[in-house]
């Protein structure tokens, strides 16, 4: 892969200072983690901070494993993170008003006569919806930095991806929050087939896939096919063209509560009214449903409503196919871009067994011989790196403007919401190792280890920064420190000063895998 050899980065490091060497005095410091505890943690984790090592030394792996597994539903943010998370206007406005609000816009633009006027007012509107995907994104990036629970917080990151959109697409900039918050987070590590029935009801994975357009007579298939091939079975699942046409018909009349009925049911005679369904934004609308009878995955599923859409999911969520699709890109992410078969099965089998339960499967995966074996050998992408690079160098410190996190991954390639087709950000290292990815990389290594960034001082503030990280701390010694290459030690040891050390550290092959 095009990452620098040690050699070639210690040369790369060396060629920008060469005098400093970090002298920190001896450290009074509890019993060094073993090497296997912090590889463990550094793929638990979107790598190390002083609270996640805190809490495993306080529980043991067992125990901070079960907590994280059981404790599903927590979100908990320091205070001041959760306060600026809830200035932002897509975070207090509901996601239904956010609508209603882009349908009046757009109805007072559209009466408008041509002119300037109405140019600067669809301007105004770009801007506000970027504005608000903007928000949309710091929001994620906040939780992932500094989430309590770091592995939820990873499989937030991992089934955004996995069930991917694209936020410059029709409405989904204004309900991408909604998305991420309300249909991801909440099942992030439940049921597999909880997540699917979700982000099938979710506005935001209707828009993207046109299944709105999707009604008896006028059938499209786009998220019919995604469905199947990124979503549940994948590309080699053993469905057919056929299977892919007959869940676009169960699939027809799922769509998204048109703003312009202000909430009100479609007009629907006495045979259709007990079959329409309504679950926030998300209607089931009889009237534009296909009633026959379906075959699917050799099935016949009787046509009935709402209750095919949900048979469908079943009996695709229980194919074997699935469980080892799903278990697959999991250990792909989690361990490494070609992962272990005999890991892949078990993990299959665990979720046939339990019905499909993500926690469960994670279980199998983070209580496996394979993990440990493939420490040092998964590159972080781009979200990992800035994420963990940030949790490493502020430690905990609550940032005042999350722009410069957007700013870093936009010049990454991995914006979040921002993949244009359905497959989501590529999980392997060859989509991240480029020359170019390496350059940028360091640089954005260099903005955060000199603290020549934005993330301490207010938006519209003239100042910059706020002075430079020391990243020569406790968890350095303890935790990092002792599984440092001899390359590495030799960079670091040539710094020529704590800038250049923190800039070193956090370009180098030790901190860039995992």
């Amino acid at each position: 892969m095009a990452y620098p050899t040690a050699r070639r980065l210690t040369c790369a490091l060396l060629a920008l200072g060469c005098t400093w060497l970090a002298a920190t005095p001896a450290m009074a410091r509890e019993e060094t983690l073993r090497p296997d505890d912090i590889a463990w943690l550094r793929r638990d984790a979107f790598d190390l901070n002083s609270d996640t090592v805190a809490r495993y030394r306080q529980l043991g792996r067992d125990r901070f494993l079960n907590e994280q597994l059981t404790d599903r539903d927590s979100d908990d943010l320091p205070p001041e993170i959760a306060q600026l998370v809830a200035s932002y206007e897509v975070n207090r406005t509901t996601t239904e008003e956010m609508l209603v609000s882009l349908q009046e816009a757009q109805q007072k633009i559209k009466d408008m006569p041509e002119g300037d006027a109405k140019a600067d007012a669809r301007k105004f509107q770009q801007q506000h919806a970027n504005d608000l995907l903007q928000q949309a994104q710091q929001t994620e990036l906040l939780h992932a930095i500094y989430g309590s629970n770091q592995l939820k917080e990873q499989m937030v990151w991992f089934w955004l991806n996995h069930f991917s959109v694209y936020a410059a697409k029709g409405r989904v900039r204004w309900v991408a929050a909604d998305y991420a918050q309300n249909t991801i987070r909440p099942h992030a590590l439940g049921k597999f087939r909880d997540l699917v029935m979700a982000t099938l009801e979710s506005p935001a994975m209707l828009e993207f896939l046109d299944n709105p357009q999707n009604a008896k007579g006028k059938v499209n298939e786009n998220y019919a096919r995604e469905l199947m091939e990124l979503h549940t079975l994948g590309v080699h699942g053993g469905y057919t063209q056929q299977d892919v046409q007959q869940l676009a018909l169960i699939l027809t009349g799922a769509g998204i509560v048109p703003p312009k009925r202000g909430g009100e049911p479609p007009r629907l005679g006495p045979q259709m009214q007990p079959l329409y369904v309504r679950k926030g934004l998300f209607e089931f609308n009889p009237n534009r449903h296909d009633f026959s009878d379906k075959q699917l995955l050799g099935q016949t599923i009787k046509g009935s409503g709402f209750d095919e859409i949900e048979q469908a999911v079943d009996l695709i969520t229980r194919q074997p196919a699935c469980a080892q699709f799903i278990s697959r890109k999991l250990a792909q992410y989690f361990v490494a871009d070609d992962p272990p078969q005999a890991l892949v099965d078990r993990m299959a089998r665990t979720f046939r067994r339990s019905d499909g339960d993500i926690g469960k499967v994670l279980r199998t995966l983070f209580e496996s011989k394979e993990l440990l074996a493939a420490r040092g050998k998964k590159f972080k992408d781009p979200t990992q790196f800035v994420v963990s690079a940030v949790r490493l160098a502020y430690d905990g410190k609550p940032v005042v403007n999350a722009k410069p996190l957007l700013n870093w991954l936009n010049q990454l390639g991995e914006p979040v919401f921002g993949r244009l087709t359905p497959d989501g950000w590529p999980l392997d290292s060859a989509g991240w190792s480029s020359s170019g990815q390496m350059s940028k990389r360091f640089e954005i290594a260099r903005a955060i280890g000199t603290g020549d960034n934005r993330l301490f001082t207010p938006e519209g503030s003239p100042n910059v920064g706020a002075g430079f990280p020391m990243l020569t701390t406790r968890l350095y010694y303890d935790a990092i420190e002792p599984s440092l290459s001899a390359a590495t030690h030799e960079a670091l040891g040539k710094a020529a000063s704590q800038q250049e050390w923190n800039t070193f550290l956090l370009s180098s092959p030790d901190f860039n895998f995992r």
